[in-house]
């Protein structure tokens, strides 16, 4: 496996292997990316990872700054997983000191994150962009957890017309339904247990979907229920179309429900993913771990 920190490296290091296909991450990588990092490997010539903790896209700078990181460990599971080339960029190599440009989405990058997130998906897309152009993968692999993201990423490579095939590859969960994340760690033991209602909620939504309830109001309350139950309040609970991240009344196309939360001093987003099959709705769970998580020390190799 080949590191580089330059665009002009990474260029050389990837040219003329035929197909290339990216998985972008912030690094402290977990199942979830190794998932991503595999289905790379499976169906390109060369599969690369980049590893950068974008400033872009945080709100906070107390936010940024905890962000967890491990290079040594990230590197070990990308060369485990067969990825052949890591970009690993200084912020000042991502970002020259005279850019003025910055890749906007509109509509797709409105409610839900886009609310409580403002400049967010501003900052997702164009570090984005700028691996998109700077590699010029044939295919990107992104996690369905961050499904408003996926969808701005999907509609800003149709938008600029990029030859990226963007793919979304199922959600990672702990044993009791947490969706898998980075910031799983700096929960404490209580607020890990209370963690798990938002994977609850979406769970008894589901339920309903499979019982034939498609009434976005309906599916929402079910959802807050939970949430009531462990006195936290989400910030959204929203039903929206998996093609522009659009606010739905019922589940009538493809779609995802999703929901945030703070759950003490960490927020946490998660979803389920409604896909429509033989012309019925089916909600997809996502994928569970087998045992614990490489994020509190286990093996990398526990899915699923």
């Amino acid at each position: 496996m080949r590191v580089a920190t330059t665009w002009g490296d990474a260029r050389e290091f990837i040219a003329d292997q035929g197909s290339i296909g990216l998985v972008p991450t912030m690094g402290f990588l977990h199942e979830a990316h190794a998932a991503l990092f595999d289905a790379a490997v499976a169906a390109s010539d060369v599969a690369v990872a980049s590893i950068f903790v974008n400033p872009l896209q945080f709100n906070s700078a107390n936010d940024l700054k905890a962000y967890p990181r491990d290079l040594d460990r990230d590197l070990q599971i990308a060369e485990t997983a067969g990825i052949e080339v890591v970009f690993v960029p200084s912020e000042a190599e991502m970002y020259p000191e005279d850019m003025s440009t910055t890749v906007s989405v509109g509509a797709v990058a409105t409610g839900m994150e886009g609310d409580y997130r403002p400049g967010h998906f501003e900052g997702v897309a164009t570090v984005v962009a700028k691996l998109f152009a700077g590699l010029r993968p044939d295919t990107a692999y992104f996690g369905k957890k961050d499904a408003q993201q996926l969808a701005v990423i999907r509609t800003m490579a149709r938008d600029l017309s990029l030859p990226v095939g963007v793919v979304g590859c199922p959600t990672l969960r702990e044993s009791d339904g947490l969706a898998l994340s980075s910031r799983n760690v700096r929960l404490d033991p209580h607020r890990r247990s209370e963690a798990t209602v938002l994977s609850r909620g979406l769970f008894r939504a589901a339920e309903l979907i499979d019982d034939g309830m498609l009434d976005a109001t309906i599916l929402a309350g079910v959802v807050r229920t939970e949430f009531e139950q462990v006195g936290i309040s989400p910030e959204y609970v929203q039903l929206a179309s998996q093609a522009g991240a659009r606010p739905l009344e019922s589940v009538d196309q493809p779609a995802f429900l999703a929901v945030a939360a703070w759950v003490g001093e960490v927020r946490l987003i998660d979803n389920i993913h409604i896909d429509f099959v033989d012309g019925r709705p089916v909600p997809d769970r996502g994928l569970t771990l087998s045992s614990q998580s490489v994020l509190y020390g286990g093996s990398s190799d526990t899915c699923c």
